[in-house]
């Protein structure tokens, strides 16, 4: 039992911070954005509609991602599975194209703009990569590219926890280009390390 206590903890962690995350990331709905996004209200002139499309589904594809690594849903329920890894993928390809015009459009500089826009074209890409393959039923590295979205993906969890820190260490000016590349490229090479050691690293269900 003792032996799969790291196992199981990384299984509650990926699933309490995904959704959890993504729950937060609502906040907007109740309180508004000027209240609670206040570093990307400015997006509200003239960008509005790809602030929300960013900020309301970007979380949606969040929620969703540990469904998607549930070996027991997969087993269980492959309909379902199928169903809620095209809504995955379609809210990738609209947020994604949503915060590339944020990403474009940064008060925060072009260091930000830059991480942030290069984050966004590479979950765009490889996405769609790991949805192909999964057309063409090769399942294993469809498994694969998933592991590498999914690693994208979680930039949003990555954020919210260096944020703070840089934030409270760096201020927010210097802290903002820093997590536009440390949220996602850790994560990345971390990925890309679980799948060279093992071709299609099973999450828990």
């Amino acid at each position: 039992m003792l032996s799969n206590w790291p196992t199981k903890t990384r299984g509650f962690l990926f699933w309490f911070l995904s959704i959890g995350i993504a729950l937060i990331s609502w906040r907007f709905i109740p309180l508004g954005v000027q209240t609670s996004m206040n570093f990307v209200a400015h997006h509200l002139e003239g960008r509005a509609l790809a602030l929300y499309a960013h900020i309301a589904i970007a979380p949606l594809v969040l929620a969703l991602l540990p469904f998607q690594f549930s070996t027991r849903l997969r087993l269980r329920r492959p309909g379902l599975h199928r169903w809620m890894g095209r809504t995955y993928a379609l809210g990738v390809l609209v947020s994604g194209v949503a915060a590339l015009s944020l990403a474009a459009n940064t008060a925060a500089g072009p260091v930000a703009g830059l991480g942030f826009g290069l984050l966004a074209i590479l979950w765009i890409v490889v996405t769609a990569r790991a949805v192909l393959l999964a057309l063409q039923r090769r399942i294993a590295e469809h498994r694969v590219w998933m592991i590498r979205s999914a690693a994208l993906t979680f930039a949003a969890v990555t954020l919210r926890l260096e944020m703070p820190v840089l934030e409270m260490t760096l201020g927010i000016e210097t802290g903002y280009p820093i997590v536009a590349w440390s949220c996602w490229v850790p994560n990345l090479i971390v990925a890309e390390w679980l799948v060279r050691r093992k071709q299609a690293l099973p999450l828990p269900a």
